[in-house]
């Protein structure tokens, strides 16, 4: 990050000793990213087809009517500029979002009544407003009704396959139960699971079950088939008076045999029975030619025959596939003259007869009986047809509209069952199921593992972007119905795309996803901090996730994988721990939505610079060391044996094997946790409350960079948004408390008038009605690189950002005030307002038009003395800068009462005075009791066509010459600049033709121009070199472009201010006061440490009663000793001295200095 040193950057001692290579990404890059691709307007590189907006319109359209007479398809879309920018939008309640436009084309078909051929009669292409799409804002928030909020992205469970175990809880045998689980990115889940009698199952979005082979028939296969899928056959032959079968060594392995066994061909003994056959002893046997061996005539009993044994002349069916072979009919088959017995290779230790078993257990025997029974599962109760049934399997599983695996889906699929389809193929194959089911059935004999679902390579992240376009497009298929039955009632010639499209349910859903979604959340804006972790949070609850009651604690539980990931100490207390965890410091989401970590590589034991990014499921394969192992002076690992992890193991390895190093080891812990200085002394528990307290941080009156810090505190501040950072290098121009000019220096485009201007925010309210104010670092003249803070804002000092205080603080009891945690301060904390906040309430009032008449703001109330209204104006309104106390008047409203009887009093004061004497009451909005502040802001809004008080007609005014002093000053900028260029281009050259007074051929001089010509007249001269000219008339054309385009930018702003407000129905007028409370510690406050010691204030001790140092000085604060040996957070005690040598050194520097 480039620095300028000009007392605008803290100088830091860093006492690290690791090298930091790669540099932590942008803290917000999450919800920027996925947000830029649903838009497609990140500057990358150009949207794939499928992706974001394009994706989901491209999925439901193109439309055709029921009789496919007419197809309405999408052409293309494109996202005006918005109405209003993010700060209008704030301050008008408004969404900041930008109108969608769709271009849509209507083709209209001629159907041939005899023929059926289809030709074009007419094609209609037009442009539809679809609603407003809200826009993200520079810091990843969206403003919707004029609030801040934030999108939390979700973890979930990834499409693709997963096979588990029920862990022998099912069964009281405790025997292990295997499952399997086809899940997709929308669409039916299927399941396969096997039952205590091992017979295979499967289950369609979690219906009733039923036997796996069933499927398997559905799916086109017959009894022989499956067979053949699943079993390899082994085929008996009629030898004498046995079997002759064939020898195969690999399934002879260990094994003894009951009987002799005999070779068939010699008749001769090859082996005892009961000797064990050693793989030698075979191998032996192979090369003697033994072919086959002898078998009993009962050793074909209990075996099951591989295929339908038929009799060729009358059709008769002897035997099925999958039939077992018993006495009868085995001698009923050689009677009919077969000789040879197909069997399948069943031995029930390393193949079970499952999948055999269950096609016995199946009442369905071919595909229609099949379709028929997945019917009545699916639709019970409905009377099933062939034809129905068909369908709805179809469209189950293998239609794209229903289906979809989605990439990722397809590429875990592919890596866990070993296929290769391509990535496009979105919808499941009769492969898959068939290599699913094989699969389950090789686990159940005891070959392959199961899955870990809490592995983080099972797990993805759905950001912003896709939770947005999974919304999206469910309100494009609510519309989709609406507009197919309309296109079959109207008259298909005559109408335009526009009469068929009604954008209501897009718009609704996107509405009610930012407006009521769980993910959607009120941005907690409490200090700099609190908005990054927000937007850093990833939630596993919400629409599709987990829900608190159902997650066990496998689930919450720390992962192995999680490592560099998933921070394993931020999460909160509570019901919600582990559910709601936060993305590692150096962590990044891929295009498929796994996390993904750097790690540096190291080639033959050598460490390089070389950073690469890897997802959990690539890091298995790699042996990796840890940031902090030793290296040499030329990056080799010092030991032989370095501790290393592999797989999730942590083990100790030479350094030859080694793949990767970490890059920090800052990457493991989530940007709240590494905020924490000397962390590793801390135990978990107590890491895990100072993180999330560190949150709640209230932004005091004067921040104050902490002495001990960790390094993270800038990049914090500066991707927060909370400090300023110039986006251009250049030299400061102006400088007030409201705003920055910057004239550019670098990274100029053509056309561009070189200034930046930077409006500061002063005193606005937060979300949490905290104080956002913003002050600045830089003065006129200043040179600023790119990147430098020039403005510090709530919670930062000089670019750092900074929560709390440097206090002194004594560790010991004091008369029992700091029993159990409670903590004592000095009188000087409080007197020096050094914990001191200032917090901003927001007041409302609203007129409305009641039926007994208009409510008025006005400073005219009834029964209401003079010293009441001493601080209102003549509209009845506060003025700004007016200290107000509990019930003081804000604003002044009187509301019309009914009719009530008169009295004789009141008629005759009506008779006097002809006037209402009052019929009206009060109803002035009053400060709440307890409440004192001073008012900072007021904002009068106006219904369009209500004339505009005095105080609305001051506010607006303020407002236009502040646009105006932005003009103008843009336009100074703007001539300085141009006309530098254009002295450049002139100077020493010879004028051809020029202003009054000028010749012909007159050199051109400096002093000519400053003294002789007005700047205006420069642009009359005229020069020798047509280049030269060109290069004039080309700088005059782009100064007047940018003048006029000044001048329409700041027409428009203010036409925005002068144009009436849209209220809600029946509201005249609104009026909204801000005031600024400033609250000071009392007892009863809760202050805390970053090491989880947190306490509440017991007493406030005058400084003369404090506890001192043997120089005299009186601590700030004592805490109580014994927090610190149970809490096992001694990180504390290390911050405390650390923090005592920068205070003392820099004394002694201060006064060596002096």
């Amino acid at each position: 990050m480039a620095q300028t040193y000009s007392g605008r950057k803290r100088i830091r001692k860093h006492f690290g000793h690791l090298r930091e290579v790669a540099q932590m990404p942008n803290l917000i890059e999450v919800q920027k990213s996925s947000y830029d691709l649903f838009l497609n307007s990140g500057e990358g590189p150009a949207p794939t087809d499928g992706e974001g907006i394009q994706g989901v319109f491209q999925s439901v359209f193109p439309i055709k009517d029921f009789n496919e007479t007419a197809t309405l398809e999408f052409v293309r879309y494109e996202l005006e500029p918005p109405k209003y920018d993010v700060e209008e939008c704030q301050q008008r309640d408004m969404t900041y979002a930008a109108p969608l436009k769709v271009t849509l084309r209507l083709i209209v078909f001629e159907v041939d009544e005899d023929t059926g051929a289809r030709s074009v009669k007419d094609i209609k292409e037009q442009d539809v407003f679809m609603g407003d799409m809200p826009l993200m804002t520079g810091y990843g928030t969206f403003v919707v009704n004029g609030t801040e909020r934030v999108i939390v992205s979700q973890m979930h469970r990834s499409p693709g396959v997963f096979f588990d175990h029920d862990k022998g809880k099912t069964h009281s045998s405790g025997k292990l139960l295997f499952a399997a689980r086809i899940i997709p990115y929308r669409g039916s889940w299927l399941d396969f699971e096997f039952d205590a009698k091992d017979i295979v199952f499967a289950r369609i979005d979690r219906r009733r079950k039923l036997p796996v082979t069933t499927l398997l028939y559905a799916l086109g296969l017959d009894q022989e088939e499956i067979c053949d899928t699943f079993y390899d056959r082994v085929v008996y032959t009629r030898h004498g008076e046995g079997w002759a079968a064939p020898f195969d060594p690999e399934r002879l392995k260990g094994v003894k045999p009951l009987h002799a066994l005999v070779d068939a061909d010699t008749g001769e003994v090859v082996a005892k029975a009961g000797d064990k056959l050693t793989p030698r002893k075979l191998k032996m046997l192979a090369e003697d030619g033994v072919k086959a061996l002898l078998e009993p005539f009962e050793a074909l009993y209990g075996r099951f025959i591989a295929r339908d044994i038929i009799n060729e002349e009358t059709g008769a069916i002897y035997v099925e596939a999958g039939d077992e072979l018993f006495e009868e009919n085995v001698q009923a088959l050689l009677d009919a003259g077969v000789t040879e017995f197909p069997t399948l290779d069943i031995d029930n230790v390393t193949v079970g007869p499952y999948i055999r078993n269950t096609m016995a257990a199946d009442k369905s025997r071919n595909r229609d009986e099949a379709l028929i029974e997945i019917y009545r599962v699916m639709r019970p109760g409905e009377p099933p047809t062939l034809e129905g049934a068909r369908t709805l399997f179809d469209s189950l599983f293998f239609d794209s509209e229903r289906y979809d695996l989605s990439a990722v889906g397809r590429v875990k699929m592919n890596m866990r069952l070993e296929l290769d389809a391509p990535d496009t193929m979105r919808t499941l194959r009769r492969e898959d199921i068939l290599a699913v089911v094989k699969a389950m059935v090789d686990l159940r004999d005891g070959r392959g593992e199961v899955d870990d679902i809490d592995h983080l390579g099972n797990r993805r992240v759905r950001s912003v972007g896709e939770l947005m376009e999974n919304q999206y497009r469910v309100g494009l298929l609510r519309m989709e119905r609406a507009i197919k039955e309309r296109m079959s009632s109207v008259e298909i010639d005559t109408v335009m795309p526009q009469d068929l499209i009604n954008a209501k349910p897009a718009a609704a859903a996107v509405r009610e996803f930012f407006g009521s979604s769980q993910l959607s959340q009120f941005m907690d804006q409490t200090n700099p901090l609190s908005e990054v972790t927000h937007k850093r949070r990833l939630s596993a609850l919400g629409p599709g996730g987990l829900t608190r009651e159902r997650a066990g604690f496998e689930v919450r539980d720390v992962h192995p994988t999680h490592y560099g990931r998933m921070c394993p100490i931020e999460t909160p207390e509570g019901p919600n721990i582990g559910l709601i965890n936060s993305l590692a410091s150096f962590a990044r989401v891929n295009k498929y939505g796994f996390i993904e970590t750097p790690y540096r590589r190291v080639v033959e034991g050598k460490v390089t610079d070389d950073v690469v990014y890897l997802s959990a499921t690539e890091e298995m394969r790699y042996v990796i060391a840890q940031a902090n192992a030793e290296l040499t002076e030329d990056n080799r690992f010092v030991t032989e044996l370095v501790s290393t992890r592999k797989g999730g193991e942590f083990m100790l390895n030479p350094r030859e094997l080694i793949d990767f190093i970490d890059v920090s080891p800052k990457q493991l812990v989530s940007v709240a946790a590494s905020l924490i200085p000397f962390l590793e002394n801390d135990d978990a528990n107590r890491a895990l409350m100072g993180s999330n307290m560190q949150r709640q941080a209230v932004p005091l009156l004067k921040a104050e960079a902490p002495f001990v810090g960790t390094g993270i505190e800038e990049i914090v501040a500066r991707d927060s948004g909370a400090a300023i950072a110039a986006r251009r290098a250049g030299v400061i121009d102006q400088v007030d408390a409201m705003r920055i000019v910057v004239r550019v220096t670098a990274d100029l485009k053509p056309g561009d008038p070189g200034v930046d201007i930077y409006r500061l925010r002063k005193f606005q309210r937060s979300n949490q009605n905290t104080c956002i104010n913003q002050r600045p670092l830089v003065n006129v003249g200043d040179v600023v690189a790119k990147g430098d803070v020039i403005a510090d804002g709530p919670s930062t000092d000089l670019g750092e950002l900074a929560l709390g205080k440097n206090v002194l603080v004594a560790f010991m009891p004091w008369m029992g005030y700091n029993y159990e945690d409670s903590i004592l301060i000095s009188e000087r904390i409080v007197k020096d307002d050094v914990f001191t906040s200032i917090h901003i309430e927001e007041y409302e009032i609203m007129a409305r038009d009641t039926k007994l008449g208009p409510e008025e703001i006005t400073r005219d109330i009834p029964n209401v003395g003079e010293e009441a209204l001493r601080n209102l104006d003549e509209a009845g309104i506060v003025y700004i800068g007016a200290e107000v106390g509990p019930g003081d008047i804000l604003v002044g409203k009187i509301t019309p009462k009914g009719e009530s009887p008169m009295t004789p009093e009141e008629k005759l004061l009506r008779a006097i005075f002809g006037e209402k004497a009052s019929d009206v009451r009060d109803t002035s909005l009053r400060m709440a009791p307890g409440d004192f502040g001073t008012v900072v802001e007021v904002r009068v809004f106006n219904r369009h066509g209500v004339d505009k008080d005095e105080r609305a007609q001051q506010i607006e005014g303020e407002e236009i010459e502040r646009l105006a002093r932005d003009r103008d000053d843009e336009l100074a900028i703007l001539e300085r600049n141009i006309y530098a260029r254009l002295r450049a281009l002139v100077l020493g050259k010879v004028a051809v033709k020029g202003p009054k007074g000028v010749k012909a051929g007159v050199a051109i001089t400096g002093e000519l121009l400053d003294s002789q010509l007005s700047r205006g007249q420069w642009w009359q001269l005229v020069l020798p070199d047509e280049a030269d000219q060109a290069e004039v008339e080309a700088l005059n054309a782009q100064y007047d472009a940018q003048k006029k385009a000044l001048k329409a930018r700041f027409d428009d702003k203010v036409e925005k201010v002068r144009r009436g407000d849209d209220l809600p129905p029946g509201v005249m007028k609104m009026v909204k006061v801000f005031i600024a409370v400033k609250r000071k510690l009392q007892p009863g406050d809760k202050m805390a440490g970053r090491h989880g010691n947190k306490g509440v204030i017991s007493k406030v001790v005058p400084e003369e009663d404090m506890p001192f140092l043997e120089d005299g000085t009186p601590v700030d604060v004592v805490l109580n000793p014994l927090g610190v040996p149970s809490r096992m957070n001694v990180g504390q005690i290390l911050e405390t001295h650390m923090g005592w040598a920068a205070r003392g050194l820099g004394r002694i520097v201060t006064e060596s200095l002096e």
